[in-house]
């Protein structure tokens, strides 16, 4: 009897079965087909495949990876079965079908934006932008990019703006940092062939970008910049050239959760192109994305207009917005999106001016911006360091930001907002409950215990801590204060206390309501500095 079982099992399982294949909730899953080579791949192609369940479908573009291979890349945002279906006018590629079981992970998913002006995971985990920049450090020589990961696995940086395409420099055509290989076919200007992407220059940009995503680092990838001084040309590519170039991007790197999509950077240095093109090619990104990354442009002279439905974020270089309090809340105000200051000029000793900012200074610029309800991101270019290729960070500035980062991450878990954006500049947090005073380069001796009235009610009591920036110490204040009577903007200490301060710059004062503490992570404690 137990013989025959297996025979009938045996004839009723086809021979072709396997273990269905399985990936993680917001990883990547592959359909790699084979097929003819003939043509033009990266212009006559037209590659796609719809995955669905249930009443959820998405449809990603596939693309050409070069030696008769073409992939087709898919994210799944949620667990369960996902069926899919592939579509071609190759007909080897068309047709073919298959599943794929989406599986429970410790993936987050990509970062959204969340409450008007912050961020967060696609799961709800709040997401803080704390950037460095990197433009080159994807054509460096691999020494140099492993010295670059360990670094950043040391640091508290958790996205990082990286070029996807190379600028010209003469290091980059001989010696040890020579590159041998191009977004497109060919080695120099005189025979680039703009109609053929170069499947191993990007796939080395894969392995690049994956790198940074195991660090759990939101790769800010830019896909059109100035800089090749007449040289290559890739920058002054035609609106058709550029059209597959995104698509391609896109298909090759939106199935990967820790992408956002910068269009450009310094935009208007880009002559050739407008503001009306680059329109267009946000409508692209947005169009073939399934996932809806987030998406922005870096600006040079011409800010682009951020208000476009398109734009999720605004990308500034603006330095005047971080050097004083206040310009933030109205840049909120304005675009009703959060706001990244991704360029607020670089610590360093460099002969240019926009790197020639103190440790210091670059901190105290970083304050500014996050009391404003906003976010910044880091750089440096001491002795010609970092920004360009990464290596070693040399500065004074990242362990401040380590340490701001810790802050923020246990105040308000929704981020901080202005408390009274027109009349108290300086102070950023959750009115009622928690309040972060940052005074800069002042020098304060004493600060009377007086709030913005918003939210307070008589007999609530707060605990303070002095917090000095620089030296990257929490002290708390003796004793609690309790609100008194309210007048109609403010309301002071019931004792009228008035807190003594050192009479140095970079201080601080975080203001917390005993008993409605906030959810964040664990705070830096009473007298301890940033790595404990």
């Amino acid at each position: 009897m137990k013989t025959l079982l297996v025979l009938l099992f045996l004839i009723c399982v086809p021979a072709t079965s396997h273990a269905r294949e399985r990936v993680e909730k917001y990883g990547v899953h592959e359909i790699v087909l084979q097929g003819k080579d003939a043509g033009n791949p990266f212009i006559d192609l037209e590659l796609s495949a719809t995955f669905t369940k249930g009443a959820d479908s998405f449809s990603p573009e596939g693309f050409y990876d070069g030696k008769g291979t073409y992939r087709i890349r898919f994210m799944p945002p949620s667990t369960g079965e996902w069926r899919w279906v592939t579509r071609s006018n190759h007909p080897e590629l068309d047709g073919k079908k298959g599943s794929v079981l989406a599986v429970e992970s410790a993936n987050k998913g990509p970062v959204r934006v969340a409450n008007v002006h912050h961020f967060a995971h696609a799961d709800g985990t709040r997401f803080y932008p704390f950037g460095t920049t990197i433009y080159e450090w994807a054509f460096q020589p691999e020494d140099k990019k492993l010295q670059t990961l360990a670094t950043l696995r040391a640091s508290a940086f958790n996205k990082a703006r990286m070029l996807a395409v190379p600028p010209y420099k003469p290091n980059y055509l001989s010696g040890p940092g020579k590159l041998t290989e191009f977004p497109f076919v060919g080695t120099s200007r005189a025979d680039f062939d703009f109609s053929r992407f170069n499947p191993v220059y990007f796939q080395n940009l894969e392995r690049d970008v994956k790198r940074l995503s195991d660090l759990g680092i939101q790769v800010d990838l830019i896909l059109f910049r100035p800089y090749d001084k007449g040289q290559w040309g890739f920058d002054t590519t035609s609106d058709a050239v550029n059209q597959r170039f995104i698509r391609y991007m896109v298909a090759r790197f939106a199935a990967y959760q820790g992408i956002w999509w910068s269009l450009a950077n310094e935009n208007s240095y880009i002559k050739h192109l407008s503001d009306e093109d680059f329109d267009r090619y946000f409508q692209i990104v947005q169009k073939y994305d399934p996932y809806g990354h987030l998406r922005s442009i870096h600006n040079a002279d011409r800010i682009y207009d951020y208000n476009k439905p398109w734009v999720t974020h605004v990308s500034l270089q603006y330095y005047n917005a971080v050097k004083v309090f206040g310009v933030s809340p109205l840049l909120r105000d304005i675009f009703r999106k959060p706001i990244v200051h991704d360029e607020i000029n670089y610590e360093g000793n460099s002969a240019s001016r926009w790197g020639q900012l103190s440790g210091e200074e670059l901190t105290r610029r970083f304050w500014i911006a996050l009391l404003g309800g906003a976010y910044a991101t880091h750089g440096e270019i001491l002795d010609n360091g970092w920004i360009g290729g990464g290596g070693f960070l040399a500065g004074t500035s990242p362990e401040r930001i380590a340490f701001l980062r810790k802050i923020v991450e246990s105040g308000p878990p929704e981020g901080l907002r202005p408390i009274d954006q027109l009349f108290v500049m300086n102070a950023a947090g959750k009115a009622g409950e928690y309040y972060l005073y940052y005074f800069g380069d002042e020098r304060p001796r004493e600060w009377p215990f007086v709030l913005p009235v918003g939210e307070l009610k008589k007999g609530m009591r707060f605990k303070v801590d002095l917090i000095d920036t620089w030296n990257m110490t929490v002290e708390p204040v003796p004793g609690s204060f309790e609100i008194g009577e309210l007048t109609r903007y403010r309301a002071a200490d019931k004792n009228l206390r008035v807190l003594a301060l050192p009479g140095k710059p970079y201080m601080a004062l975080r203001i917390q309501r005993i008993g409605a503490m906030p959810q964040g992570e664990s705070a830096p404690q009473p007298g301890a500095a940033a790595d404990d």
